[in-house]
């Protein structure tokens, strides 16, 4: 089997390549001349040169291929131009082609996000059929690929996985969480008690490869996570567990977490580089539950994370003391 994957030089991307290639596929990753290849060096992956909008690359690809899995896309812009041309127009390019060339391609998976549904207002969790509410750029510009990936699902074979906040080895996002923890320090957002679903990064890329490879998949849309939410309590507690570390608890006001945001985004537009915290991402953090279900994926796919929390963790920790991102 030939499978072709965006952003697989990046964090979720580099797994997928990594657990096709365990599964014999022959795996293709398309690579911007900016890209850093150190997740996939001296592994047995194709480098296709080019980027999202490279259509003549893409098209003699593509059109040998039998899975294409776009996980590529942009969680830091400056505009919402920048967020629709590179999660919505790209994934749009993507399916004209792939249409274009390869028709009968046996599935093309979109790895969108949780937040393209946005978090869950008046009930515990959402679900597959709940209605989309995404608050930020980035969830209205992922909704719209997805929107577009089901446009296309009588024409081509298409399948999307939206996971909730993705951690594991690679990751950078909660490498900062640890080494912040381990320096005596816990940071949490507000006074309420906020809840969030969470998937490890190998139970993720399982689960993309499921759908897949399930062709009563075609069509739909699955959330990919742990069985249960968490918060910030039970998370800190199995940290502190496993770095043998107490760290002192701070609160932060959702005030301070807005002025912070709202220097973040001077501080932008005077550089002209997009910043991780900015309004927006405010309005993200700070919402009560970021709360989905994977009982469709169960039920369909056959989906179960293999690790629990603290085992998933262990490994992610682990792997970060390994390369000496923490000590």
């Amino acid at each position: 089997m030939k499978a072709f994957i965006t952003g697989a030089t990046g964090f979720v991307g580099s797994h997928l390549a990594d657990k096709l290639l365990e599964k014999n596929y022959e795996v293709y990753c398309l690579k911007r001349s900016t890209s850093s290849t150190r997740w996939l060096e001296g592994k047995n992956v194709k480098f296709v040169d080019g980027d999202l909008f490279s259509n003549e690359t893409l098209e003699n690809v593509i059109k040998e291929m039998d899975f294409v899995f776009h996980v590529a896309g942009v969680v830091k812009s400056r505009t919402a131009e920048g967020f629709f041309r590179n999660n919505y127009e790209a994934t749009r390019n993507l399916l004209e082609i792939t249409h274009k060339v390869n028709p009968g391609i046996r599935k093309f998976v979109y790895v969108s996000t949780l937040a393209a549904s946005g978090p869950a207002v008046n009930t515990d969790f959402i679900d597959e059929n709940s209605p989309a509410s995404p608050i930020t750029n980035y969830g209205r510009s992922k909704l719209k690929g997805e929107l577009e990936v089901m446009a296309f699902k009588d024409k081509i074979a298409v399948s999307i996985i939206a996971p909730p906040a993705v951690f594991g080895p690679r990751d950078t996002e909660i490498l900062i969480y640890f080494q912040t923890f381990q320096k005596g320090l816990n940071s949490v957002i507000g006074f309420d008690e906020k809840y969030l679903s969470l998937v490890y990064v190998e139970d993720l890329v399982n689960g993309i490869i499921l759908a897949a490879e399930n062709p009563s998949a075609n069509g739909e849309k699955y959330f990919l996570c742990f069985d249960k939410a968490y918060n910030w309590n039970e998370i800190g507690s199995v940290t502190s567990k496993l770095l043998g570390k107490k760290a002192v608890k701070i609160r932060l006001p959702h005030s301070v977490v807005y002025s912070v945001g709202f220097l973040s985004e001077i501080f932008s537009y005077f550089t002209g580089k997009p910043v991780t915290l900015n309004v927006e991402k405010c309005r993200d953090i700070t919402q009560l539950r970021w709360v989905c279900s994977n009982q469709k994926a169960k039920a369909q796919l056959g989906f179960k994370p293999e690790y629990t929390l603290e085992e998933s963790f262990k490994k992610t920790i682990d792997w970060y003391k390994e390369v000496n991102w923490i000590k």
